[in-house]
C-alpha cells in the first residue's frame, strides 16, 4: 500500500506542483474602496508604481473617497499591493480570483465562419475573423451590405465600415454605430457584430428593426481600435489605448476617446503620454480618430444619429463629458436615454444608470460623441454595456447574448424615437 502510494505521488508530482505554484500566483481583481483621503493617496501610488492595470475608474486622478476602485493586480505583483493596502489598514476583497481562466474562456472555440455554428455571435472573435467576417457578410448580403475603407490604424491595419442600405430612397437620413475603440472593452465589437447580424435577420419580420431600416441607412465600424484589439488577443489583455509611439518617449498609445476636438486635453485628460488617458500631441493626431472625423465630416448632413460602444458599469450616457454645462437639447435627450434603460429594466431586469456623461460618470474631454455633437449631429450617445464590475472586461461568452440585446433594445428604442421626431410632417390635404 505504501509504495503504491509513493507511485501515485511521483506519477502526479508535476500536476502537484504545478497546482501549487497556480494558487501562489495568481493574477487576481480586487475592489478597494479608500474611506480618507490618505487612504486615496495611497491607493494612487499603489496604481502607479506597481504592475498594475486600473479597470475602474480608468486613471488615479479619479480615484477619491467612498468610491469603489477595480484593480487588476498581476501575479507578480501580487503580494507588494497586498502588504501596501495592510500596512495603511485598506480593506479588499477579490473580486476575481481567476482573470486568466476567464481570458481562456473569452478566447476557446473560435470559429471564423458565422456560418459554421449557431452559438458565432455569442462568441468573441480576433481581430482576423472579424475581418473575414466583414468580408463574408458583404459577400452574403451584396444587396443590402457594402463595405468601406475610412481611413487605417497606425499599424496600417485597415478601418472598415459597413453601411446597411435596404433602400435607395431620396433625402434618406443615416445613423452611425462604433465599437471597440477602447481596446480591452471585448463585449463592444460583440455588439457591432450582433447588431449587423440581427438587422439582416430581422428586417422584413421585427417591426422597429424594418422601420429604422427602411428610414434610414445605417453605418457602423466594428473595430475603430484595430491595434489596440489585435494586442489584447496577443500581448495583453488589459490594453486599453491605440499602439502608436513617438521618438519623446517609450509608453506606447493614445486613449483614442481623449483624442477627438472637443475641449481636448482639459481636465479629465492627460498630456503625459505613459498614462491611460492621454490625450496625444494634439487632436486628431491619431489616424484612427482623424478616419472617422473626415469620414463623419463628410456625412455630417446625413448622419443624425451617433453611437459608440463601450463597457463596462451599465450606463447610457449623452453628451457632455467635457464640461458640466448642459447640452441644447438636455431634456430631449435625457428622455430618450430615460426610456430606454425603462425598457432594458422591463425586458431583461438589469439596471442602467444614464444621464449626461460628464455629471453621471466625470469629466472626459477629447471624446467621440460630444465631437460629433459639436459637428452638428444632436442625437449623440455613449453605451457602457454589462456588467457593473463582478467580471468586467472578461464578460464570459455566456454573457454576450443578453449584453447585446440590452444594447439593441436602446439602439432602437432611441433610433425610433429620433425617426419620430425628424420625419417631414406631412401636410393635411
Amino acid at each position: 500500500m505504501k509504495a503504491l502510494l509513493i507511485w501515485f505521488v511521483l506519477m502526479n508530482l508535476d500536476k502537484l506542483l504545478k497546482t501549487a505554484h497556480c494558487t501562489e500566483t495568481q493574477d487576481q481583481v480586487l475592489s478597494i474602496t479608500p474611506k480618507t483621503q490618505e487612504q486615496v493617496d495611497i491607493l494612487k501610488n499603489v496604481s502607479t508604481q506597481y504592475e498594475t492595470a486600473l479597470w475602474q475608474p480608468v486613471s488615479p486622478h479619479y480615484i477619491k473617497e467612498d468610491t469603489q476602485v477595480h484593480l487588476f493586480v498581476p501575479a507578480n505583483s501580487s503580494e507588494t499591493v497586498k502588504d501596501q493596502l495592510k500596512r495603511h489598514a485598506i480593506t479588499h476583497e477579490v473580486l476575481l480570483a481567476n482573470p486568466n481562466e476567464l481570458i481562456e474562456m473569452q478566447t476557446r472555440n473560435d470559429s471564423t465562419d458565422p456560418r459554421s455554428s449557431s452559438t458565432f455571435y455569442e462568441r468573441y472573435h480576433s481581430l482576423e475573423d472579424i475581418y473575414f467576417w466583414i468580408n463574408r457578410t458583404q459577400q452574403d448580403n451584396p444587396d443590402t451590405v457594402k463595405v468601406i475603407l475610412i481611413g487605417s490604424s497606425f499599424e496600417k491595419r485597415p478601418l472598415y465600415v459597413l453601411k446597411l442600405s435596404v433602400n435607395n430612397r431620396p433625402n434618406k437620413k443615416a445613423m452611425w454605430i462604433d465599437c471597440g475603440i477602447h481596446a480591452r472593452e471585448w463585449i463592444s465589437p460583440a455588439f457591432c457584430l450582433w447588431f449587423v447580424q440581427y438587422s439582416l435577420s430581422f428586417y422584413q419580420s421585427n417591426k422597429e428593426i424594418t422601420r429604422i431600416l427602411d428610414n434610414m441607412d445605417v453605418y457602423i465600424l466594428p473595430v475603430l481600435n484595430p491595434d489596440g484589439y489585435h494586442y489584447t488577443w496577443t500581448t495583453n489583455r488589459m490594453w486599453r489605448k491605440n499602439r502608436s509611439t513617438n521618438m519623446s518617449t517609450k509608453c506606447v498609445g493614445v486613449d483614442l476617446n481623449r483624442n477627438f476636438d472637443a475641449n481636448w486635453c482639459t481636465e479629465g485628460a492627460s498630456d503625459q503620454p505613459c498614462s491611460e488617458i492621454y490625450c496625444g500631441a494634439f487632436p486628431e493626431s491619431e489616424p484612427e480618430t482623424q478616419a472617422v472625423a473626415d469620414f463623419l465630416r463628410s456625412h455630417k448632413d446625413i448622419v443624425q444619429i451617433y453611437f459608440s460602444i463601450h463597457s463596462y458599469s451599465q450606463m447610457l450616457l449623452f453628451p457632455y463629458s467635457c464640461t458640466l454645462e448642459e447640452a441644447e437639447n438636455h431634456s430631449e435627450l435625457l428622455e430618450m436615454v430615460k426610456e430606454a434603460a425603462q425598457k432594458i429594466q422591463r425586458h431583461y431586469r438589469n439596471n442602467y444608470k444614464y444621464g449626461s456623461g460628464a455629471n453621471t460618470i466625470y469629466l472626459a474631454p477629447g471624446g467621440s460623441d460630444d465631437w460629433a455633437y459639436k459637428l452638428g449631429i444632436k442625437y449623440s450617445f455613449t453605451f457602457e454595456l454589462q456588467d457593473r464590475g463582478r467580471y468586467g472586461f472578461l464578460l464570459p461568452p455566456s454573457h454576450i447574448s443578453k449584453a447585446c440585446n440590452e444594447a439593441l433594445l436602446a439602439v432602437k428604442t432611441i433610433a425610433l424615437k429620433v425617426d419620430e421626431k425628424t420625419q417631414a410632417p406631412t401636410t393635411p390635404a
